[in-house]
């Protein structure tokens, strides 16, 4: 019996892509370049499964493909914003997705930026490398305080509850969070988190405000011009969510006038394109979206992806089916 043929639009860890092969027909894209939406189109057309990154946008257009071949999309990745899930439905497509296996690689990466941005790291870097360091002094490149300041978290779900524990439990922060969909009030007690009714308390209250809530039409635009402005002048927003949460214009004015004091971005709202001012700030850390980016995290989620593909062509439900 021949071996369902999948497409896996990027490069996967070498372990993840040896154990596709195991059990599928596999065509992976090897000079992993995001492919076009006609490609994607005719990889529809093609393929049983299509396992695509979260940066592939799936959208009715490309779902529109005949003759629809596939009946899988595993997303690599535990958003799937990406996907048109309603079009995917009307064409009896299944999706799922891979979420608990990124939780805190994500929750590392948006401490790392927390600390970096408040005691200017990316800046003192820069400065040893170019040489400009003239030797320590006692008012030089002085930073921000994290240890017993407030976090403000905007989503307690897995990641926000992990970043909230490593803050209040590692580093003594007052935390408290939205999310209109809390834990329960034990959950909340064992993260050391204080839960708040509205996102404007975290916003006016806050030291750091770091992003943990999903892309949603509703969520475009969270942090915009106004609730940047409520903000303290001394405080600093994390965003490795997604990048249309923010208002990057708005973010920009904001970082540019002292309105904040900084900013640690992960994800970007045209990303791959960054706005050309973020370059030249220094009171900004820029990472290429990197929240999963460790070995045991990428291979986690590939590996999530086969056991969901396999469960649906064995005709078992997918345990990550989000669509």
């Amino acid at each position: 019996m021949s071996k369902p043929k999948v497409i896996v639009t990027r490069r996967w860890p070498e372990a993840v892509e040896e154990a596709l092969r195991e059990h599928f027909d596999v065509e992976v894209r090897v000079d992993d370049k995001p492919m076009s939406k006609s490609e994607l189109m005719d990889a529809l057309t093609r393929a049983d499964a299509l396992f695509p990154t979260v940066t592939d946008r799936i959208d009715a257009e490309v779902l529109n493909s005949e003759p629809m071949r596939c009946r899988l999309i595993g997303n690599f990745g535990v958003g799937f914003n990406n996907i048109d899930t309603d079009a995917a439905k009307s064409r009896g497509i299944v999706v799922t997705n891979t979420p608990d296996v990124l939780t805190h690689a994500t929750a590392d990466l948006a401490m790392a930026l927390l600390l970096a941005v408040a005691r200017r790291v990316g800046e003192g870097e820069r400065h040893v490398r170019s040489k400009a360091w003239t030797g320590w002094r006692p008012t030089h490149m002085m930073g921000t305080q994290v240890t017993g300041k407030r976090l403000g978290l905007i989503g307690i779900g897995r990641i926000g509850g992990a970043v909230a524990k490593k803050a209040s439990h590692g580093f003594d922060m007052n935390v408290q969070a939205y999310d209109p969909f809390p834990p329960s009030a034990d959950r909340l007690k064992d993260l050391g988190v204080t839960l708040v009714d509205s996102p404007k308390t975290i916003f006016e209250t806050s030291d750091f405000v770091s992003l943990h809530c999903p892309a949603t039409p509703e969520n475009r635009h969270l942090v915009n011009a106004e609730r940047l402005a409520s903000m303290n002048p001394a405080a600093f927003l994390i965003n490795t969510a997604r990048g249309d949460i923010v208002d990057e214009a708005a973010l920009v004015n904001a970082l540019q006038s002292g309105v904040i004091a900084g900013a640690g971005l992960d994800v970007f709202e045209q990303e791959p394109k960054v706005t050309d001012e973020l370059l030249t700030m220094d009171n900004v850390v820029l990472l290429p979206h990197l929240g999963s980016a460790t070995t045991e995290t990428r291979e986690a989620m590939g590996f999530r992806v086969l056991k969901n593909a396999r469960a649906f062509f064995k005709g078992e439900e997918p345990n990550d089916r989000v669509a």
